[in-house]
């Protein structure tokens, strides 16, 4: 084993404020152990660098925050863990092992027949956890508000008189959002009431996120983010920090949730959605619990002990033990009369003396059984289901029931069973206290539990139904969640540092700062609110949809309202003329969205006898050059920098449809070269040329008279270049064709199947492998060069397809810009897809991301059917062999394949008629004008990759997607009859480095009432693994990499206390 791999890789690790509580730690923080001796300017951090080695041109770095609140929560027993070879296994592993047939496996239909002897637990009873839950949906058949007012409330308001009941009564809830909201409804006394349950233990709050997210379409920026938005209410309000994960009802879980979730101080999690052959697997092997490790972890510093569910679905009839017909006889909300019953028409029984002995018995069998799948004679049971224990009565008949069994079992000892409610927490610390291992920590204890690395996706629930379809279900929905996540990330951040900045300069009085913390607020639990597992995942109903789709629509207003007050006060020279009029602010943004199911529109800035003030805004902590576009008025357009210096611009024609060009309307684009926040004049132009083609054939274009037209006399292909790159264009289909490495563009369709089961919002079952798409009329071609930018825009029936190349220094210059629109709202269940082919040997394996946080290898196997073979692509995909990598970075999350060798596809939307009956009781016929956006980059290998169960992107990579998902913001100064005095703001001395990412800097409110923000805030860093083997040279970078160093990252202005997590992660020099 080579030097390198001995020692740590925190790959991708997120360096974060927080056990994602840490805003309150600021007190214990240790200056005096500074190995610098100097402090940071107003942000409170202690580092300590320990750099292990040094191998080749990598380094492992451990960075260590001493902070005493957070030392607390880390197991103390990290150099004792063990790495056990004999117990540790990789998922793809798994998948190659698996034959993946489903025989019918008796009363366990996706199992195998489970048997015992009667005295095995003699020597060590049987201990039984039954862990009542109620799974509330934040939007699915109904909307978060209607499920709030018709069972969620109701269910909470038993819950505090239920428990009171009976000391011995336990309760586990999950989403803070139903929490919080209902909160804020009831009174003191109720309030004080549900304290007392908390600190008894009767009612534990599991994970503690605004919602259970979703794990497949979620960025980790938004993971994150309702994660602390969670933690904080908590916090602030109950004084209490999870301890356990709960995720039920995701479908499909990644590692990301599960090293968060450790990061957040969390020590064990359970999870269900994992696809059943795994299941069977698992439980044949006895380990359906597991320590679960990061891909790029060598040690154990990223393990979290995880259970995992071992049958069909999270209610009662599949959670008592292997027998469902049985199982359900002791759900007693299903009691005869009640309004649900038994499928297998055998209803329960109320419990009574006469029938208790034989009830208790034939639960205890189950029992029994279930406990033959894990290591432990701790047996953890889950009583509940979707919005249950709504009526008092339910509450009656489960705890009474279930208490009189318990009380029957417990007083017979011959039985060698103690069966008791738990909470969840309850159950991992009996699990623990078991096998020897710490209360909290990941040491092994006596008895072994394997280690696991990797992910579970796809998930199948039964035969070849796999849930791939969500992946790209309402597409248009995904793209709105990730344009609300960068402005909500880009108004944070000049919040932060508008509060800042006003403590150096005093406070003003018009600066809206508790307004805007309020819409700040309101955002991040919209976007939070969205990563529920059936609202990003496009799997609720139509007005359900609508009602996301509202939410997000207005937060994205609200925060734009933010950064433009905020941009207002950072850029203006004069503070003490600042005012805010937001009926008529300083600053517009250059762009408006009219309604929450349509796409963005330009606005048009008029020119008059002054100039036009313009300030951009750089979200990203690099220096970048990159294009600015503005609509105008007129094309006598000259673009002028901060320092009054010409900046090249290239004026466009802005098109009223294929071939028709507006008079009035001009769309201008420039070069910028962004340090920070500054100001333009417009004043010159550039022009461009045209060229439009109909079936190979020129065709004539009008109102084109500010423009040149050229001409192309043959039907060879059109070509477009810049220093780096030269794309090929078919003139007959409008399509990419690149002869290096013979790379091409194409589209195809999938149908449904006709079996009686159908694709729906969260299936994929297509009929057959795609058909190409070929429409019935030929394609229109709109060719355009410029000196700055040139590009190929091609109309098809279905598809508005356009290829970007910018011809600019920079990452922007590196990759081909490709922008689709997508209309299928004519079609019957049809999904469409972007194909893209080369001659790389990539063969089976190709590689796609988790939550836009790390790259999980995937390997495409024959003997899964196709639908198998497409995962989450939340942010890339690429494939690669010995000499090139071929990455599509992405703007939206969608699901992706490579189903041959030097492949890649993406669904990018779905139509679909009929249910896929998993609940939803519709099909996707919503449809809207989608705008998809992605990067192509094509690099070529400087050093062969290591064997590795992990994979990185490049430097390059990771900077092309930053571009492309946090682009420049524009804003226009007002035509007013005295601008105001407008200069540069810049927060940062330096760039950051290339592989440091400032995910977030985020104001965390004040305990006090009135929701205004505190003195604290959250700085959240994510320093980014990458590949060594592919050359930064020539690629216009104008960052280089950390180096295994942490230089001052300031002069950052935040708040008076900033907090702050950073940890170590594999890089280059």
């Amino acid at each position: 084993m080579k030097l390198s791999r001995q020692f740590t890789v925190f790959g991708s690790a997120i360096f974060c404020v927080v056990v994602f509580s840490l805003y309150l730690m600021l007190d214990h923080i240790d200056h005096s152990k500074n190995p610098n001796g100097e402090r940071i300017q107003k942000v409170s951090t202690v580092l300590r660098l320990s750099i292990h080695c040094v191998v080749s041109r990598c380094v492992f770095t451990v960075f260590r925050l001493l902070v005493r609140e957070l030392t607390a929560q880390l197991p103390d027993g990290f150099n004792k863990m063990m790495f056990f070879f004999s117990g540790f296994f990789q998922m793809l592993d798994v998948y190659d092992l698996l034959s993946f047939d489903n025989p019918d496996g008796g009363v366990w239909k996706q199992g195998f027949d489970i048997s015992y002897q009667d005295n095995e637990w003699d020597n060590e009873p049987l201990q039984v956890f039954v862990v009542p839950h109620s799974h509330n949906d934040p939007g699915w058949l109904k909307t978060f508000d209607d499920y709030y007012r018709d069972q969620t409330q109701h269910i909470l308001n038993n819950m505090v008189v239920k428990l009171h009941e009976d000391s011995r009564r336990k309760m586990i809830w999950s989403e803070i959002s139903y929490f919080s909201k209902w909160w804020d409804n009831i009174d003191e006394q109720k309030r004080d009431a549900v304290r007392r349950l908390i600190e008894s233990g009767q009612l534990e709050v599991a994970t503690g996120g605004w919602v259970m997210p979703d794990e497949a379409n979620t960025h980790y920026f938004a993971l994150i983010d309702q994660l602390v938005e969670g933690h904080q209410w908590l916090e602030r309000n109950l004084g209490v920090k999870p301890k356990t994960g709960w995720a039920v009802d995701p479908f499909g879980h990644t590692p990301t949730q599960a090293y968060l979730l450790r990061q957040a101080g969390l020590s064990n999690m359970l999870i269900q959605r994992v696809h059943y052959s795994v299941k069977k697997h698992f439980a044949s092997q006895k380990t359906l619990e597991f320590f679960w490790r990061q891909n790029w972890d060598q040690d154990s510093s990223s393990d979290i002990l995880c259970h995992m569910m071992p049958f069909y679905s999270y209610d009662v009839p599949h959670t008592c033990g292997p027998d469902p017909k049985i199982c359900c006889q002791f759900d007693f909300k299903r009691l005869p009369g009640g309004r649900i019953s038994c499928p297998w028409r055998i209803p329960p029984q109320a419990i009574t003396d006469n029938n208790v002995q034989e009830r208790a018995q034939t639960l205890l069998d189950q029992y029994r059984k279930k406990s033959k799948l894990f290591r432990t004679n701790v047996l953890l049971a889950p009583l509940g289901d979707d919005f249950r224990y709504t009526e008092a009565v339910e509450w009656d008949q489960q705890f009474e029931n279930y208490q009189k069994l318990f009380d029957y079992m417990n007083s017979h000892p011959e039985l060698h069973v103690q069966a008791q409610f738990g909470t969840i927490s309850d159950y991992f610390e009996a699990l623990r206290k078991s096998t020897g291992m710490d209360p909290v920590g990941m040491n092994v204890g006596q008895l072994a539990l394997p280690v696991l690395s990797g992910d579970f996706f796809t998930y199948a629930d039964r035969d070849d139904h796999y849930w791939s379809g969500y992946f790209t279900s309402r597409p248009f929905y995904k793209r709105l969640d990730r344009v609300l996540e960068s402005h909500l990330r880009a108004a944070e951040v000049l919040y932060s540092l508008t509060l800042a900045n006003i403590q150096k300069y005093g406070q003003p009085n018009d600066y809206p700062a508790v307004d805007n913390y309020k819409l700040l607020t309101e955002a991040r639990r919209n976007l939070g609110l969205f990563q529920h597992h059936d609202a990003i995942t496009g799997t609720g109903k139509d007005w359900v949809v609508v009602d996301y789709g509202t939410r997000l629509f207005h937060s994205i207003l609200n925060v734009k309202r933010v950064i433009v007050s905020s941009a207002h006060w950072l850029v203006l020279k004069d503070k003490q003329t600042y005012y805010h009029d937001p009926s008529n602010p300083v600053l517009q943004m250059d762009d408006v969205q009219p309604a929450q199911d349509a796409l963005p529109r330009k606005i048009i800035f008029e020119f008059f006898t002054v100039p036009r003030l313009l300030v951009v805004y750089n979200p990203t902590e690099q220096a970048r050059m990159s294009m600015v576009t503005v609509y105008v008025t007129t094309p006598k357009v000259r673009v002028l920098n901060a320092v009054g210096h010409v900046v090249r611009a290239q004026v466009s024609a802005v098109w009223n449809d294929v071939s028709h060009a507006a008079a009035d309307v001009f769309q201008v684009r420039s070069a910028t070269s962004v340090h920070h926040i500054t100001a333009l004049l417009w004043v010159y132009y550039l022009r461009k040329r045209y060229m439009i083609l109909q079936d190979g054939r020129q065709i004539s274009i009008s109102e084109l008279e500010h423009f040149q037209q050229f001409y192309q006399q043959d039907a060879a292909p059109v070509h477009i270049e810049n220093p780096h790159l030269k794309l090929s264009i078919s003139t007959a289909t409008g399509l990419l064709e690149v002869r290096s490495h013979l790379i091409k563009v194409e589209f195809v369709w999938y149908g449904t199947t006709s079996n009686k089961d159908k694709s729906g919002a969260y299936l994929f079952l297509p009929d057959k492998e795609a058909t190409i798409y070929s429409p019935s009329q030929p394609p229109v071609v709109r060719v355009t060069k410029g000196p700055l930018f040139s590009e190929v825009t091609t109309t098809f029936t279905h598809i508005t397809h356009t290829l970007r190349l910018y011809n600019i220094q920079g990452v922007e210059g590196q990759s081909v810009e490709i922008c689709n629109t997508v209309d299928i709202r004519g079609e019957t269940n049809h999904e469409i897809a972007m194909r893209i082919t080369s001659d790389l040997n990539s063969k089976d394996r190709f590689f796609t991301d988790l939550n836009g946080y790390q790259v999980q290898p995937r390997k495409t196997l024959a003997k899964l059917p196709l639908q198998a073979n497409f995962y989450p692509m939340t942010s890339m995909v690429y494939l690669q062999d010995s000499s090139a990598r071929l990455s599509l970075l992405t703007a939206q999350s969608l699901g992706a394949a490579s189903l041959k060798s030097g492949q890649l596809e993406v669904i990018m939307d779905r139509r679909l008629n009929q249910d896929d009956n998993r609940g939803l009781g519709q099909g996707v016929l919503d449809n809207k004008i989608t705008a998809n956006s992605f990067r192509l980059l094509l690099e070529k290998r400087s050093s062969a990759e290591e064997s590795a169960p992990y994979s990185y992107p490049s430097i390059l990579s990771h900077m092309s997607y930053m571009y492309l998902n946090h682009p420049l913001i524009s804003m226009a100064v007002s035509q007013r009859s005295e601008s105001p005095s407008l200069t540069p703001y810049s927060p940062l001395s330096a760039s950051f480095p290339c592989d440091m990412h400032l995910v977030n800097l985020r104001a965390i409110q004040s305990k006090e009432e009135g929701g205004g923000p505190s003195e604290q805030a959250a700085l959240i860093l994510h320093r980014k693994g990458f590949d060594c083997g592919f050359s930064n040279r020539n690629t216009a970078l104008l960052c280089t990499t950390t180096r295994g160093k942490v230089k001052q990252i300031t002069r950052l202005p935040t708040h008076r206390h900033t907090s702050l997590i950073y940890r170590g992660s594999y890089h280059c020099y």
